[in-house]
Formats: structure tokens, C-alpha cells, sequence
């Protein structure tokens, strides 16, 4: 329940509900049109750009009037307002029964579309009753009135079909008239304190004075996707079922209403979350969503033509129902939440001025209900592409999320300026009464600091490590491993996918499939040298995320593109290379937790955070070829495919199965991760790790230990195919990985006791010997001998992921304690710290090239002599060069860590 600001007048509540009941009816009849302009298109004969202004005019008049609208329930009360908005808009409903031409029509339209304006009334009249605390939940809750569009377009059609467009208008007039008459029995006059006397003293004028401060603007643009956008599906979304997909009309007013419903009720939700997290929070989940959504709707159905070598290959893209009910649906969702959120912003930066805020903000998301339809059909009109109304929401949605982080990035900027503390509230400029409000670059709503940034970090304090930081670090560690661990299933999912696509009708060549095991080895290395830098440059918990998100696009890619056998393997190709966005999240992943632990705990932090992260790949190499045997999401994943033997499979489910753990990894992250303030840094103060050789040293090593395992990975299924092929591989692919992940998430302590650089040593002198005897394992045909020396060299690369890592903390504190002996003892830990996380970030980049260089280097070794030996000697040079480079560096008698040691 709801509290008022007293918290104990439970007048308040049924305000809020009575409210929020006569706003679904008012919004049911603004919305009208949606339905029975189908019919008055037909009997008017009207074109697609006449249909899209007889929509929008009522949405025209209730937009262009709510900025008076508000203004006038600031100065005489929004009960009275309210009541008589409704009772006109029912008369001109009820007057369309006589409407007998076009343009009496749009007149009658102008009248109807008051009902919309009753939102700008309704919003500073529902607030009055609430505590700022409440106020984002109490004004959800009116918002959720937006349902009023599904109401229309769950049940309009059926009156439709039995009294006519006409019947409806008349049914839809008598409920509103009815509704008026209730709302005036169970509300009262909303309370008014001595600010609110003066404002509504003022010159009427005056009052748009607030309307200059561009922050104003900034909101309503938001407003303008988030709620002119949803008005403006709703208007659009039928007509586009029936014109797309072919439906009847009482059909596609009930589909349509998968996204009115969600784009409605869950606005009471975005409340919630504005109130408890943050306005600003949601907006950035809104706008993500949002770009993402319209960029998949707004692709059309296309065919493709491509000149083969022997014959033209075509093949053809388009988005099923299903699917496309379903991307509707997630959008409305996260769009209810980004209307609310806007609306959390108005009474606590314009207490005083609500009335006239909210009336701007509403007019102008309004007027985005008007333009966007007739948009809509002048575009479809001109491209004679459907999907061009989704193209122009996408444009939309990018400008606002744009708008709205330059002007967080211009706060940010200016509270560092000396003089600015962080802490220090953002002043409007420009308002009428020079209030201050709240900080908008932390959480604007409550005024206090963000709850997920840490200011206060001393992990090497054995206290504060005890006390407080453990449980934090520990947190952080899972959700980021449990993302990790999807990044690296989605990265080597090709490894597996590659052995199903000639059992699935696809005919590429051995040298093909190679590279499109190879081709996310070298798009996520080059990847990880970008994403090594981000996490002090954005925050971890932001970075983590965001690129957990963009594993989205090559889940859905995959699952789309191996259900048709004409698709080019240009697009396969193009496919395998976007499956580098999960190897990329390695080098952000490590490079954010190894800030999170003392030096001490860094060694099994970052084993614990690496290793069950790799087990990603054996995860997902076992559970693919389960999930492709069945039918796990029905119609939602499209037909099967029919294998040589008579087999049935569902190839898609190998990316369509990771779409769900990846949306539960974004939230994860964004709910319960942390950035520490004292891990920022911009690129060119990470540029500084260059100039080490030690630098270039660890990535030759990082890549004998890390490159092999990813790289054995990625090559083990379809070399075990080639070579033995009387082996089932998929049977045992996932064995090497898990063995590698196990022992790197468990040698992380061994690695602390002993040293990582006498781990390394050994690590590479054991590779070199199981390289060896993997020759011989080939040459006598052997395969339980080369499976078990693949498993110790997946055992020991594993060990050796963990010692390497392990060895960087140290070799900076060594380094800069050389560097920079005057400097004092905690200005020294954050230096190596620092460089430290970039290090490790850097020399995963370089070392995951390995996972592109052993598949190619297996498959041109097959091409060229038939035999894989020559691979592998080449494998077992390098092995002998780490070896070598390690003893020299950090173990030998000239050795960093034995030269210390003896001056210490």
C-alpha cells in the first residue's frame, strides 16, 4: 500500500485508485480510433497517410493540450478539471455516430482527444497526496492507466463485429459519461500547501518560465519514445498485423495487445524501480532495450542473391509471428518502465511547478502519438516498406539514450571541477523559484550517493577486509564468473555447431569449417586489447552488463541462420566473428575483479573468476548436442532439421538456448555488481603498461598456457572427427575443457604457495613432453593415447593459466617499487594495482589469438599433408621458447623474482 505524506490518510489510496481507474477509461477512448478506424477507412475509402491522421488527430488535441491542462490544475485544482474533461470527450465520442465525412470526422476527433489530456491533470493531482519517497510508485500506478489501449483492443472488435464502428463509439461514450460521474463521488480536492497558494497566485504566464531550463526538453524527449512510441504502436500495431501477417481484425486486436498490456501494467513496476534504484537507472535499461528491439523489428524481409561459383545462391530473411509478438512484447515492457521513470523526475526536480512540467513532458510525448502514425504511413506510403515505422522508432530511442549520457557526462565533468564535490546537488537553471535539486549524477530521486559505488576500498586493510570487503569482493566474483561463463559458451559455440552443419544440409568444405572454428578466436582477441581498458574508464558493473548483453547478437544470429541450408557462408562467417564479443568479456572480467581482492587472495580470485569461466566452453559443449536432440522452445524456435540417418534436430536451439541465461547475467550484473571509485582511470593513463617488457613477456607465456587451451578447444571436436572419425567426438568435446577449467579454478592456491613462476616452468616443461607424445599418439593410431594426452595438455595449460596470472600482481610491485621508490607505500599498491589489471586485461588479448591460430593451424596442416604433425611439432617449439623465456626472466639465476628475493 501506498503512504500519503501524513502516511496515515487512507483517503489517499482510494484517490490513487479511483484516479487511475478513470484515466484507463479516458485513455480507452482516446485510443478509439485504433480500432474503429479500420472500419471508417473502408468506408471512407481513405489512403494509408489519410488513416494515419484520422489515428493521430485525437492524439493531436489531448497532446497540444496538456501543457495547459497541467497549468490548470496547478491553479484550480485537478479534481474539477479532471471530471470535466471526461464528461466532454464523452460527448464527442457519442457525436461520431453522425460524422458522415472526412473531415467532420477529424473535427470530432480534435474533441475526443481531450480524453488524453486528462493524464497532465491527473499526474500533479495524484502527487499532492504522496510523500516524495512514494511518489515514483504512486504515479506508476496512475500511469498503469495506459491499459486503457489493450481494453480497447481486447474488446473493441468484438463489439465491432456485432453493433458496428458505430456501436462502438456509442458503448465507449456511455462508459466514460459513467466514469466521470463515480470519479466525482469517490475523489476529493487534492491538498494544497502555502507554496502551491502562491504559485497559483501567479501571472498566468509566468508559469512557463520553467519551460526554458533544457533539462525540460531532455525529459520530454524521452517521453516522446516512451510514451508517444507506445501510443503510436498501439494506434499502428493493428493495422500492421492485418497488412503483415495477414490476420483478421478481432485477431490482431488481441495479439497487439502483447505489447499494449506489458507497455501498461508494468508501469506500476517502473515506479517501484525508480523509487528503489534510481530513475536514471531504468532509463538506461529502457533505451538499451528499446535499441536493440527496433533494430530487430526494423529489418525487413529481404532476399538475397549471391553469384556463386557453379549457380546464384539465394536465400531469403523475414520475422515470424511468434518471434515478433515476442520482441513486441519486451519492448512494451521496458518501455512502461521508461514512462514511469520520466515521470519520477517531474515533482522532485519541479515540486512547485508539476503542473506545467508534466504538461510539456506530456504534450510532447503525446504529440509523438500523433506524429509518429502519421509518420508511419507517409514513410510506408513512400519506401513501400512496412517495417520503416520501427527504423524511425529506432532513430528515436538512439538520440534520447545519446542526449541523456552526454548530459550525465557533462555533470560528471562538471562536479570534479574544483569547488564541485561529488556530493554537491545539480541546480536547475532557468526554474521560476531557484530551488536546488537533487544530485542528478548519482540518484537523483533520494539525493543520496549510488548504493552500487564504492568509495571506501581498502582490501589490503585486514579489518576493513573482514568486516566489510570479503562479502562485497565474493559477490561481485560470482556474478561476474557466472557471466564470464556464458561469454565463453557463446564464443566456442562454433566448435560444436561447425561438427552438426553437414548433418544439417550445409556443404562447406574442411578448410570452411576450420575457419569458422577459428574466426571467434581472432575477433575475441582482437576484441580483448579494446575491452582490457574499459572497466576503470566505464565501471565494472556497467561494462560487465553491457557486453554481456551484446551475446545476445550472435545467439539470435545463430539460431536464425542454421535453420535454412541456402544461407551463405558469408553470413556464417560474419556469425562466427560477432561470437568474439564473448571473448572479449575476458579481459574486462579479469582485469574488474583483480581490483576487488588483496594482493594475497588475487592468486585464487582471479583462478576461481578465470576457471569457472572457461568451464563455460565445456558446459556448453556438453549441453549443445542435448539441447539440439529436442524441441526445448516449441514454436518459438521455428522447424527442424532432418539429418542423413533420419534424425530429427533443432540446430537454432544451439543459440537460441542461451538467450534466457544471458538476460538473467544483464540483470544479475546491473543489480548486484559494484564500481570502485578508486579503479578509474582514462586510456592514456593505462598506456603506461607498454613500455614494460615484462608486458610483452607475459603475453608470449599467457599465450602458451591460455592459447592452447582455448585454441584446443576450439580445433579438439573437428580434429577428433577428421582424424578418428569412427570416434562420436561430440561425446567427449566437453572433457578437455573441463578439465582445463577445473584445474585452473582449483591450482589458484597452489600458484600463491609456491609462486607462479616456478609453477610456469613446470607447466611448460610437462606441454612440451605431452605435445610430443600426441605425434606419437597420431602416428600409431592410437585414440585413447590421444585423448589422454589431450587431457593433460588441457590439465596443464589449465595449471598454467592460473600460475601466469598469478605472477603479474607481483612483477609490478616489483617494478614499480624500482620505479618510483620515493613514492609512498599506498600510492605504490595503486600504482601496481592499476597496472597490474591492465596487464592482465592486455596479455589475455594477445593470448586468445591462439584460438584462431591452432584450429588454422590444424586444418592447413591437414590440407597440405594430410597429418596433423606437423601442427603439433610447431606447437612443441613454442612450448620449448616459453620454457625457455620463463627460466630467464623470473626462475633463473638473473630472474626477476630470484634477484629480488636476494636483495630483500
Amino acid at each position: 500500500m501506498v503512504t500519503s505524506p501524513s502516511g496515515t490518510d487512507e483517503k489517499a489510496n482510494q484517490v490513487l485508485w479511483t484516479s487511475t481507474a478513470a484515466f484507463t477509461a479516458s485513455f480507452a477512448v482516446w485510443t478509439i480510433f485504433a480500432i474503429i478506424g479500420i472500419g471508417i477507412k473502408d468506408e471512407l475509402r481513405l489512403s494509408e497517410s489519410q488513416f494515419g491522421l484520422l489515428v493521430g488527430t485525437p492524439i493531436l488535441s489531448g497532446s497540444v493540450s496538456r501543457l495547459f491542462l497541467g497549468m490548470w490544475s496547478d491553479r484550480y485544482g485537478g479534481r474539477k478539471i479532471f471530471a470535466a474533461l471526461m464528461f466532454i470527450s464523452a460527448a464527442a465520442t457519442y457525436a461520431l455516430i453522425w460524422a458522415d465525412s472526412y473531415l467532420t470526422m477529424l473535427l470530432a476527433g480534435l474533441v475526443v482527444g481531450l480524453a488524453g489530456g486528462t493524464f497532465s491533470v491527473g499526474v500533479p493531482y495524484v502527487s499532492r497526496f504522496f510523500s516524495p519517497e512514494r511518489q515514483g510508485t504512486a504515479l506508476g500506478i496512475f500511469g498503469a492507466g495506459n491499459v486503457g489501449a489493450a481494453v480497447t483492443k481486447f474488446l473493441a472488435p468484438f463489439v465491432m463485429v456485432a453493433m458496428g464502428w458505430r456501436g462502438v463509439a456509442e458503448v465507449w461514450a456511455a462508459g466514460l459519461a459513467i466514469t466521470a460521474v463515480l470519479f466525482l463521488l469517490l475523489t476529493r480536492d487534492e491538498p494544497r500547501s502555502a507554496a502551491d497558494a502562491q504559485a497559483a497566485r501567479e501571472p498566468f504566464l509566468a508559469q512557463f518560465k520553467v519551460l526554458v531550463h533544457a533539462q525540460v526538453w531532455r525529459f520530454s524527449l524521452y517521453y516522446f519514445f516512451v510514451f508517444g512510441g507506445f501510443v503510436a504502436l498501439a494506434l499502428w500495431l493493428p493495422h500492421y498485423l492485418v497488412s503483415t501477417y495477414g490476420l483478421s481484425l478481432s485477431s490482431a486486436g488481441m495479439l497487439a495487445a502483447f505489447y499494449s498490456v506489458p507497455a501498461s501494467l508494468f508501469r506500476i513496476y517502473g515506479g517501484v524501480l525508480s523509487d528503489r534504484y534510481g530513475a536514471r537507472a531504468v532509463l538506461y535499461w529502457t533505451f538499451g532495450v528499446g535499441i536493440l528491439s527496433t533494430f530487430m523489428l526494423s529489418y525487413p524481409p529481404t532476399t538475397y542473391v549471391i553469384e556463386g561459383i557453379r549457380e546464384p545462391i539465394r536465400f531469403s530473411t523475414s520475422l515470424g509471428l511468434t518471434p515478433f509478438l515476442v520482441i513486441m512484447f519486451v519492448l512494451g515492457f521496458f518501455m512502461s518502465l521508461g514512462k514511469a521513470a520520466v515521470f519520477k523526475h517531474v515533482p522532485v526536480y519541479y515540486p512547485h511547478d508539476v503542473g506545467a512540467v508534466s504538461g510539456l513532458v506530456g504534450m510532447i510525448g503525446g504529440l509523438g502519438g500523433f506524429l509518429l502514425p502519421v509518420a508511419f504511413g507517409v514513410l510506408e506510403d513512400l519506401t513501400g516498406v512496412r517495417t520503416a515505422c520501427f527504423a524511425l522508432l529506432f532513430l528515436v530511442v538512439t538520440a534520447s539514450l545519446v542526449w541523456m549520457h552526454v548530459s550525465i557526462q557533462r555533470m560528471e565533468q562538471a562536479a570534479a571541477r574544483p569547488g564541485a564535490p561529488i556530493g554537491a546537488p545539480a541546480r536547475p537553471v532557468g526554474t521560476v523559484r531557484d530551488i536546488p535539486a537533487p544530485d542528478e549524477r548519482r540518484r537523483p530521486e533520494s539525493g543520496v550517493p549510488d548504493a552500487h559505488l564504492l568509495t571506501d576500498w581498502r582490501p589490503e586493510d585486514p579489518q576493513f577486509w573482514e568486516s566489510t570487503g570479503r562479502a562485497i569482493a565474493r559477490r561481485n566474483l560470482w556474478i561476474s564468473t557466472y557471466c564470464l561463463a556464458l561469454a565463453f559458451a557463446v564464443w566456442q559455440l562454433w566448435s560444436i555447431v561447425v561438427a552438426w552443419l553437414p548433418a544439417a544440409g550445409f556443404s562447406f568444405t574442411s578448410n570452411q569449417l576450420f575457419w569458422l572454428a577459428a574466426a571467434p578466436g581472432i575477433s575475441g582477441a582482437t576484441l580483448r586489447i579494446f575491452y582490457s581498458f574499459l572497466v576503470p574508464v566505464f565501471g565494472g558493473r556497467l561494462w560487465t552488463a553491457l557486453s554481456t548483453g551484446t551475446l545476445l547478437i550472435p545467439a539470435f544470429g545463430i539460431g536464425y541462420a542454421v535453420q535454412n541450408p541456402q544461407t551463405p557462408y558469408l553470413i556464417f562467417l560474419t556469425l562466427a566473428l560477432l561470437c568474439g564479443f564473448g571473448g572479449g568479456n575476458f579481459a574486462s572480467s579479469v582485469a574488474n575483479i583483480s581490483f576487488f581482492f588483496p594482493k594475497r587472495e588475487k592468486g585464487r580470485a582471479l583462478a576461481i573468476n578465470s576457471g569457472i569461466g572457461n568451464l563455460g566452453v565445456s558446459v556448453m559443449q556438453l549441453a549443445v548436442p542435448i539441447v539440439v536432440s529436442m524441441s526445448l522452445f516449441g514454436a518459438l524456435s521455428g522447424n527442424p532439421q532432418t539429418t542423413p540417418d533420419g534424425a530429427t534436430i533443432w540446430l537454432q536451439n544451439a543459440g537460441f538456448v542461451w538467450v534466457p541465461l544471458i538476460g538473467a547475467g544483464v540483470i544479475a550484473a546491473w543489480l548486484g555488481m559494484n564500481d570502485i571509485a578508486s579503479a578509474k582511470a582514462s586510456f592514456s593513463e593505462q598506456m603506461v603498461i607498454f613500455r614494460h617488457l615484462h608486458t610483452w613477456v607475459m603475453c608470449w607465456l599467457y599465450t602458451g598456457t591460455f592459447g592452447t587451451f582455448i585454441g584446443m578447444s576450439a580445433a579438439f571436436p573437428l580434429l577428433t572427427r577428421l582424424v578418428f572419425p569412427e570416434v562420436s567426438a561430440l561425446h567427449y568435446a566437453f572433457i578437455g575443457p573441463l578439465v582445463g577449467a577445473l584445474s585452473r579454478a582449483f591450482s589458484g592456491g597452489l600458484s600463491d604457495r609456491l609462486g607462479g613462476e616456478r609453477v610456469t616452468l613446470w607447466v611448460f616443461v610437462s606441454m612440451i613432453v605431452f605435445a610430443l607424445l600426441l605425434i606419437w599418439a597420431l602416428e600409431i593410431r592410437s585414440f585413447p593415447l590421444f585423448f589422454a594426452m589431450t587431457l593433460l595438455l588441457f590439465f596443464s595449460s589449465g595449471v598454467g593459466n592460473a600460475s601466469t596470472f598469478q605472477m603479474v600482481p607481483g612483477i609490478m610491485a616489483r617494478v614499480v617499487e624500482a620505479e618510483a621508490p620515493q613514492a609512498s607505500a599506498e600510492e605504490r599498491r595503486r600504482r601496481a594495482e592499476g597496472e597490474s589489471a591492465a596487464i592482465t586485461g592486455f596479455i589475455s588479448a594477445i593470448a586468445a589469438y591462439g584460438g584462431f591460430f591452432i584450429p588454422k593451424a590444424f586444418g592447413t596442416s591437414i590440407d597440405v599433408s594430410g597429418s596433423a604433425d606437423a601442427a603439433l611439432y610447431g606447437f612443441a617449439a613454442f612450448f620449448i621458447t616459453c620454457a625457455a623465456a620463463t627460466w630467464f626472466f623470473y626462475t633463473g639465476p638473473r630472474g626477476l623474482f630470484r634477484t629480488t628475493e636476494r636483495r630483500a
